[in-house]
Parts: structure tokens; C-alpha cells; sequence
């Protein structure tokens, strides 16, 4: 029998990733054929692409034709970008400049995602028309992608947003999440960092803005340009953590506020808060509570089972 395949086509980069896997899944399941590709952890459920092969990406755009492509791949941890600047720099800028430079033979529309880390984080919020001024290199190589995808593909979209959880593989995927194990472990107490301010942002509201985007940009070609999307709780780390605590009616008074500035590592904007009234005038956003997001992020993590009647009944 004939198997009814969504006329409308998005390709997602990175979606073995965090984010990725978001996107592909709301794309999936709103009437767009969804194709995903991955690198390391491509197979079997995605293609096998490596990004900094030209001809390989230009192949996959080529053969699928898609009507829109969210880039999601990308080198986001900031101390690793540090630690390999060229690599990052290879993923973060050239790659996203190729692939805006093939979305755009095919006319497809590019999303690709960046980050509030091209902020300094000392006058936020920041609306989309503020002079970046990134504080380290992950967000001076994502400043660059943004300036190589523009230049490459002039209908693209550019969405920062901060930094993101949701339903993770492993806990040490996201920022978030990592520190579950701390919370947990209430028998030794754990320093958590209250001086930068965060909004932690569900990695589903960010595949629902893209997929807002993208059909809104279907039926109006002037949407286009740079965006911000962010969760709106304000949350230090520490914050967030009681947060969790809280939600899974566990202890958090082993847990210390910091409020010094970190030494280590690279540096980070003190509140790099997103003004995201743009969007919302499109009539574009979703946000999911953080306690609500966190809980079904969480749950499968949980050590002690036994909190799981607590918690859902």
C-alpha cells in the first residue's frame, strides 16, 4: 500500500544531539519528513554525515531537497572549544557557512541555532539588534558561524538561545541536568555556582520555535534574520538545583551557594538574558515550566526508586 510521506522536507544536523533529537521529533510528528543526520552516533536511525566534508553535504542536500534545514550541530562546550580552537572553529564556522551555501542552491531555509554566550552579559536583556561582544572563544566561533551563515545564505535565520535541557541520553548532556548526581548524593555536600545567571531552556520549546519558524517562513519570505528564544526563569545554577530537589521532594540542604565569580575554566557572561518580545510578536514561542520540564527530564535518573511514588502519586 501506498505509504502517505509529508510533501514538506527538513534536514536536521546533530540530531544525535540533545537538541537535535528534539527538533527531528517535533518535526516528525507535524506532517514534515523529517531526515536527520549524525556523525558519531549516526547509525541506524540517521545519515552518516561528516559536516566538514563539502562534498558529502552537498550530496545529501542535493539527493533530499529539502524546503527547510535546522543546524543544530555544533561544538558547545565552551571549555572544550578552548582547549581545541581549530576543530571548533572547522564545525562552528566553516561547516555552517558551507551548509548556508547549499541550503541556499536548493532554496531552502537555514535555522541555525547560536547561542547568548555572544553576549558579555553586562546589560541584558539583549534584544536581537545589540552589538554582540562574546566573552570567550565558543561564543566568538558561534558569532562567526552566525556572520558565515548570513553572508552564505542572505533568507537564513539566525535563533540564540541559552542554555538548554530536556530528556538527556546521559546526564552529562546538558548543563542542567549533570548536576543531578549532586543533588542525589545529599551525603556530602557539593558547591554550586549562584553568581551567573541562567535561564534554563527545554530543549521541546526550542524544536517547537524552529518548527514555528519554518511554517511561518513557508507561508511569509520575509521572515528571516536573527532571533532569540529562552526560557524566562531566572536560575543560577544553585538555584536550580534546589529546584530539582524540590521537584523530586529530595534534600538540598547539603548544597552551597558560590557566589564568587569562577576562576576556572573559560569565561562567562555574569547574565546574558535574551529579549525575545520579536518572536513572540510572531505569534511564535512555547515555554514549559521548569519544575515540569526537569521532572520528565529527570525521572529515568533517579537513584532511590522509591521517591518515584512520591513524586507521581
Amino acid at each position: 500500500e501506498d505509504v502517505d510521506i509529508p510533501s514538506r522536507r527538513v534536514l536536521i544536523t546533530g540530531a544525535t544531539g540533545l537538541l537535535g533529537r528534539a527538533v527531528f521529533k517535533e518535526f516528525n510528528e507535524n506532517n514534515w519528513n523529517a531526515v536527520g543526520c549524525g556523525y558519531r552516533r549516526a547509525q541506524p536511525r540517521f545519515e552518516q554525515i561528516n559536516l566538514l566534508d563539502s562534498i558529502a553535504v552537498h550530496d545529501i542536500i542535493h539527493d533530499f531537497q529539502p524546503h527547510v534545514v535546522v543546524h543544530c550541530a555544533a561544538e558547545r562546550r565552551p571549555d572544550v572549544v578552548e582547549s581545541q580552537p581549530d576543530a571548533a572553529s572547522q564545525l562552528n564556522v566553516a561547516a555552517s557557512g558551507n551548509l548556508a551555501k547549499e541550503a541556499a542552491g536548493v532554496g531552502a531555509f537555514l535555522i541555525y541555532i547560536s547561542t547568548d554566550y555572544v553576549f558579555d552579559g553586562t546589560s541584558p536583556p539583549y534584544k536581537e539588534t545589540d552589538v554582540p561582544n562574546p566573552l570567550n572563544l565558543y561564543g566568538k566561533t558561534k558569532l562567526e558561524g552566525e556572520k558565515a551563515v548570513l553572508e552564505n545564505n542572505e533568507g537564513a535565520a539566525v535563533l540564540r538561545i541559552p542554555v538548554l535541557y530536556g530528556e538527556v541520553e546521559r546526564l552529562e548532556e546538558s548543563a542542567v541536568t549533570v548536576m543531578f548526581d549532586k543533588v542525589q548524593f545529599s551525603n556530602k555536600s557539593a558547591n554550586m555556582d549562584h553568581w551567573q545567571q541562567r535561564f534554563p531552556t527545554y530543549v521541546k520549546d526550542v524544536a517547537t520555535v524552529c518548527r514555528q519558524l519554518a511554517e511561518k517562513r513557508m507561508l511569509d519570505p520575509s521572515v528571516k534574520g536573527t532571533f532569540h528564544w529562552s526560557g524566562n526563569e531566572q536560575m543560577t545554577k544553585y538555584e536550580m538545583a534546589c529546584a530539582i530537589a524540590d521537584a523530586f521532594n529530595l534534600p538540598s540542604t547539603h548544597l552551597r551557594p558560590i557566589t564568587d565569580c569562577p576562576v576556572v575554566g573559560a569565561l562567562r557572561p555574569r547574565n546574558a538574558q535574551l529579549d525575545c518580545s520579536k518572536l513572540e510578536m510572531l505569534g511564535i514561542g512555547q515555554r514549559t515550566p521548569f519544575r515540569a520540564g526537569i521532572k520528565e527530564s529527570l525521572w529515568p535518573f533517579l537513584v532511590d526508586k522509591r521517591w518515584r511514588q512520591t513524586v507521581f502519586h
